[in-house]
């Protein structure tokens, strides 16, 4: 039943996506590729935790609707570092009594389905973000909490019928099943069903984030333009200082949330476009190679971890909500850190710096 577990009575070498470079006889296991897999599995699993936990200890974070889309991220990405630990318990050997075929699909589809609602979160985020800026003033009506569940149960329902297909021998929805023999040799993709994924998936996802984001920062430099011009129309240094510092303000939380979303969406699609080539290109039959098929795959995946840690470098609540939830684990550490940031006396002189 299980091809691996006949290589291996038989006296060669189990199967190795990255061929016998990464395989140790005395272990009996393809050592990097176990390395590989479980190092991004503690890093996914931990960090997701992370940032689902500082979402629930953080009130602040709150109040962009967009954290639910951010938290659905996590727990969508939390769930593939769990899922990640099927490969590396088979490259273990520990599933050997698993049906190979129907376990490589179930992980092939899982993750598929998984990566998807991240894909899709982001689009909607952009489009949050967009209608927040171009609408100020009817986004609390377009945007309601209720409009927001309905969108995230449509992200899962949509990414879920997606790649069903692909259960009913309609091409293969990734190559996250490949470390399985089965899934690597027998379960061959299909150029309809890539295009189809192609065109309902990945381009409308990747167009919406470039619309959205390119028109948000137009708008930016156009605010920014203006503020410039009228600056300059102003015949006191002191008033047009004023009113600088006022309209600045007043666009600066909403500029520097877009940017963490942005940096979050640019990580996002600089890990997944090889992986995306790649699919394109082995569907079509241009390119076909198992080490670049491991590589591009466990890049794509790795993204999973990638949101907690732009959090963490360019939110400032984000780092407050950090620090509250490890202030147990290190209390002096954050004795430390209010010390340094203790409010230094204000003297007569009027603060110039943007308040946010």
């Amino acid at each position: 039943m299980n091809s691996s577990s006949d290589a291996n009575q038989s006296g060669s070498p189990p199967f190795c996506l990255l061929g016998s470079v990464g395989y140790s006889r005395s272990l009996d296991t393809c050592v990097l590729e176990v390395v590989i897999i479980l190092f991004l599995t503690v890093l996914i699993i931990a960090g997701n935790m992370v940032v689902i936990f500082v979402f629930h200890c953080a009130p602040l974070l709150h109040h962009h609707t967009t954290s639910h889309f951010i938290q659905t991220m996590a727990y969508a990405d939390l769930l593939v570092g769990v899922s990640c630990l099927v490969p590396s318990l088979s490259l273990l050997h520990y599933l050997r009594g698993l049906n190979e075929e129907l376990t490589c699909k179930a992980f092939g589809y899982m993750v598929s389905v998984l990566k998807s609602v991240s894909m899709a979160s982001l689009a909607c985020i952009s489009v949050d973000r967009y209608i927040a800026i171009t609408r100020p003033l009817s986004y609390a009506t377009l945007v309601t909490p209720c409009r927001l569940r309905v969108c995230i149960v449509l992200i899962w329902v949509y990414s879920a019928l997606i790649f069903l297909p692909s259960f009913f021998g309609w091409g293969k929805p990734g190559y996250h099943g490949d470390i399985f023999q089965w899934c690597a040799d027998s379960w061959k993709t299909n150029p309809g069903f890539s295009t189809f994924i192609a065109a309902l998936l990945y381009a409308p996802a990747a167009l919406t984030v470039c619309f959205t984001y390119g028109s948000i920062f137009r708008i930016c430099r156009q605010h920014t333009r203006e503020i410039t011009q009228r600056h300059a129309r102003f015949s006191s240094q002191a008033e047009g200082d004023k009113g600088e510092r006022g309209e600045r303000c007043e666009g600066c939380p909403d500029k520097r949330y877009a940017m963490v979303l942005f940096r979050i969406t640019s990580v996002f699609y600089v890990l997944w476009m090889p992986y995306i080539l790649y699919f394109l290109l082995e569907s079509a039959g241009l390119y076909h190679h198992k080490v670049a098929s491991f590589l591009t795959t466990w890049l794509a995946i790795s993204n999973s971890f990638c949101n907690c840690l732009i959090y963490s470098l360019s939110n400032s609540v984000f780092r407050k909500g950090l620090g509250r939830l490890f202030s147990p684990l290190f209390p002096s550490c954050l004795g430390c850190m209010e010390a340094k940031k203790a409010p230094v006396p204000i003297g007569p002189r009027a603060n110039t710096q943007c308040q946010v």
